[in-house]
């Protein structure tokens, strides 16, 4: 592209109140021309229509409107889409990809799941999260590894199911306990496996072997209820399930039978549906750790994805290779 790009934003400011600090908006407004400061929530109103003919890049961000022909049409100058986020399937139509670039925060997005999974799986080896529980019912004094299953992190046995960003991090991260890595991956081979500091293994073997399971596989058709009944019955007893993916790679009501019966502990960050009913189970389960979907950026954490945002559209000024490319051949296998 070259030269200085003509910006518009395009994101719910109510979801992005600290993306742009004046750190990153003074960066921004060095390399490129932000043709108004407040943010599109919208592209059928009347500043669309004035903004959208200069477009030459849209930062988009969470709550972007869906980017399609038709809003092409609209935006004729428009080269590429940068999106300070994670995943561009909800936003952007494939048939988009024909004519502009379009790249993604995934990345700077899965450093801090990637931390959040890590700070979970160790806790969960403590069980700190049950006795946390336990030791405000009891208020005294027990031999604390009688009122849990199997108590401590050394040498304990960590499935990643997905080698995706974040289950990359995930094993960087692990590596410097001393703890025994698995994961499986089907686009993943032994040798890669080995060189990330793992061993790879099929699923349901993964599933039998691990004191924790955490997962980082995509939502795609092929992973719904990747753990269904069957494969949440492998689990040994006292295992520990981390989801900090997406609710539907599990099936609830299956999870939901284990988790009565005692058998398995999980964290959960995700669920299905994403805001669970208030009379769900899983607020009370003794065994049951639960987020509101907080493992990824939120509050200072997304200046990252600014930062990351605005680095794609530096390159663009410079007329450089986007880093962080989405390709319209990746998408059947991303998040």
């Amino acid at each position: 592209m070259g030269g200085r790009p003509k910006v518009v934003l395009a994101m719910a400011a109510a979801l992005t109140p600290d993306l742009f600090g004046a750190e990153e908006r003074a960066r921004l407004a060095a390399v490129a021309e932000v043709l108004d400061a407040e943010p599109l929530a919208r592209f059928d109103d009347e500043r669309a229509a004035r903004l959208l003919p200069q477009a030459e890049v849209l930062l988009t961000g969470w709550g972007s409107p869906r980017v399609d022909e038709a809003l092409l049409g609209r935006a004729p100058r428009l080269r590429a889409i940068v999106h300070a986020a994670g995943t561009v399937k909800g936003h952007v139509d494939p048939a988009c990809y024909a004519r502009v670039r379009v790249s993604s925060a995934a990345a700077a997005n899965a450093v801090p799941v990637a931390e959040f999974t890590v700070a979970a799986i160790l806790l969960a080896g403590k069980r700190a999260f049950r006795l946390s529980r336990r030791y405000r019912e009891l208020r005294g004094f027990r031999l604390w590894w009688n009122e849990v299953p199997p108590l401590g992190n050394y040498r304990k046995v960590v499935g990643v199911v997905g080698a995706s960003r974040i289950g990359r991090l995930v094993i960087e991260r692990l590596r410097a306990f001393e703890l025994e890595l698995l994961v499986h991956d089907p686009f993943l081979g032994s040798a890669e496996a080995r060189e990330l500091g793992a061993e790879l293994a099929p699923l349901d073997d993964l599933l039998r072997r691990s004191d924790v399971v955490t997962l980082h596989a995509p939502s795609l058709p092929e992973t719904r209820h990747l753990l269904d009944a069957r494969r949440l019955a492998l689990l040994r007893d006292g295992a520990v399930l981390v989801n900090t993916a997406r609710g539907v790679l599990v099936d609830g009501e299956a999870l939901l039978a284990e988790l009565r019966s005692g058998r398995i502990d999980a964290v959960i960050d995700t669920t299905e549906p994403e805001v669970l009913p208030a009379d769900s189970p899983l607020y009370e389960l003794p065994n049951v750790f639960l987020t509101p979907h907080i493992a990824g950026a939120m509050g200072s954490e997304t200046r990252r994805l600014a930062a990351l945002a605005i680095g794609e559209i530096e390159r663009l000024a410079r007329g450089e290779p986007l880093a962080y490319e989405v390709r319209l051949e990746d998408l059947p296998r991303i998040a």
